[in-house]
Parts: C-alpha cells; sequence; structure tokens
C-alpha cells in the first residue's frame, strides 16, 4: 500500500462565521468538523495528515488538535502567512486575508512527496467520500499526463440557508471528466430558484451541477507549476490586496493547457459546512446523527 497525505485547509479566517470556525466545537462530544474527517482518512488508509495554519494558531491547534492524533498519525503543520511570498514580492499593505485555497496548497509543498488529497477544514465530506478518494490516490502513478480527481457534489446540496455561498461551478465530458470550472460567489436559493450573482447581474442555476468542496486528489506533480501560476497572479494583481489565488484558477490551468485529466468522483456522500453562525443548529443535529 501506497502512502497517501490528507492535507486539511485551516488557515481561513473565517470572517462571515465570526471566528475560527475550523476550530468550533460541533459533535455531541465537542468535536470539531476536522476531527470527523481525521478519523475518516484514517479508517481510509492516509497515512499522513498536513495541516496548514497560520502561525497565530500553532499553540491552541496543537492543544485542540495535534494531541489527540499525533500518536495515530503522522501529523505535520506547515503556515499560511501574508508574507510567504516568492522572492521579488513584498505584501501589499493594505491586504489584511491570506492569498486563497491554491496559495495554501503552496505552502505544503516541501511537507508532502506522496500522492494527496486536500480538504477544507471546515466542511463535512463523509467516509464515503474518503475511501472512494483513497482507492484514487493508491492507484495513481507517475505518467507523462496525470491524473487527478475532484469529489462531486450537486449544488443544489450544498446551499447554506443563511446567505450566499461560494461554488466552485463544474463542467463534465461525457467520461465524466472535468472540462472546466468556474468560481462563483455569491450563490443562494430564493423561492425555488438557485441564483448566482456577480457584477452582471443574476444567473438561474438548476441545482443539479457539479460542484467542487476542494476534496481534490493529487500528485506532487501538481506542485511543479502551482509557484509559477502564484508568480503570474502576484504580477497581474500587485495593486488589489483583496485578490485572490483559488484552486479553480489553477485547475483551469492545468484543463486548458492539456497538462493534467481531472476525473470527478461522483459519490452519494453528504457535504455540509459551517458558513454563517446560524449554520450552528444544524450542522451540530447533523453531525449526532452521522
Amino acid at each position: 500500500m501506497k502512502n497517501i497525505t490528507l492535507l486539511i485547509l485551516a488557515a481561513g479566517m473565517g470572517s462571515r462565521y465570526g471566528g475560527m470556525k475550523q476550530l468550533a466545537e460541533l459533535g455531541p462530544n465537542g468535536e470539531t468538523i476536522m476531527d470527523y474527517s481525521i478519523d475518516d482518512a484514517i479508517a481510509s488508509g492516509f497515512t499522513k495528515v498536513v495541516f496548514v495554519i497560520r502561525k497565530s494558531m500553532q499553540e491552541i491547534f496543537e492543544f485542540q488538535i495535534l494531541s489527540k492524533y499525533k500518536h495515530k498519525i503522522v501529523c505535520e503543520c506547515v503556515h499560511q502567512e501574508l508574507d510567504l511570498l516568492p522572492e521579488g514580492f513584498l505584501r501589499h499593505p493594505e491586504r489584511e486575508k491570506p492569498y486563497g485555497t491554491a496559495h495554501a496548497i503552496l505552502a505544503a509543498k516541501d511537507a508532502i512527496n506522496e500522492p494527496f488529497a486536500v480538504i477544507n477544514a471546515d466542511d463535512f465530506y463523509s467516509r464515503k467520500a474518503f475511501i472512494a478518494m483513497a482507492d484514487f490516490l493508491q492507484q495513481t502513478n507517475c505518467r507523462e499526463k496525470p491524473v487527478f480527481a475532484m469529489v462531486g457534489y450537486k449544488l443544489k446540496n450544498t446551499l447554506s440557508e443563511h446567505g450566499t455561498v461560494a461554488r466552485g461551478v463544474c463542467t463534465a465530458n461525457e467520461k465524466n471528466e472535468l472540462i472546466a470550472i468556474m468560481e462563483m460567489t455569491k450563490i443562494q436559493r430564493e423561492g425555488n430558484i438557485i441564483y448566482n450573482t456577480d457584477e452582471k447581474g443574476k444567473i438561474a442555476l438548476t441545482g443539479n451541477e457539479p460542484v467542487s468542496m476542494n476534496f481534490w486528489g493529487f500528485t506532487p506533480y501538481f506542485f511543479n507549476f502551482l509557484h509559477d501560476l502564484f508568480v503570474q497572479f502576484l504580477k497581474e494583481n500587485s495593486q488589489n490586496p483583496k485578490s485572490e489565488f483559488p484552486i479553480p484558477n489553477a485547475i483551469n490551468y492545468f484543463i486548458e493547457n492539456n497538462l493534467a485529466t481531472f476525473k470527478i468522483i461522483d459519490c452519494d456522500a453528504e457535504w455540509f459546512g459551517v458558513t454563517y453562525q446560524l449554520d450552528r443548529t444544524l450542522v451540530m443535529k447533523k453531525l449526532l446523527n452521522s
């Protein structure tokens, strides 16, 4: 069996939630959503967990999370900081938030040398999804054009009742391979209709679109291009302190340049997460019954 790693993105600010939602105790015995993911990963055959956090979180993270798992699985923390930039670049003085999820993955480049999965710390994916992803990673091999993977969920099953959400809305071909992913940042249900709102206005969606909930499967090959893409992003956005470098930007680059194939793993697993404080009650109820 191969060594496979779970990379957990846990450095987010939680601005809409109003705090560090990745450490919120939501389970019946004070578990975080991340606890469920780590337990599911261990049960599915993952051999290492890498956490992307901020330096300021290190002490509380070691106390609340690492102390529970360092004797069960290899654990490592890496830091996503605003000054974690390539040579020649400086942080914009007005930037307050991290650069985005693709930058968070890049922060783990030196900690991962094996096939790995990426998840958000504050999303519940279910054990079915972890088993499917672990099976995919165990079968990956080095090839001229790598095959990566994404666990796909239906958009209508990933919405919040309490405000807008951001989703990577996907388009697939007849082989169920990802051919495009569009980051939509203000999706919500209004009555029986789901909309995304952008600078052009409201765009209606069916709700059956496959969406990325940031559960990806990669090999270290993915890192080879991520650094160069981040450099390009910084050059193009040097004057915008609110710009972000999300995973869909990197995925689209790989697809458009025919650098990799992305398999969509269809899984009937339930997804849920906490975006807003008002999501807590529903999430706690679902965790009680999980």
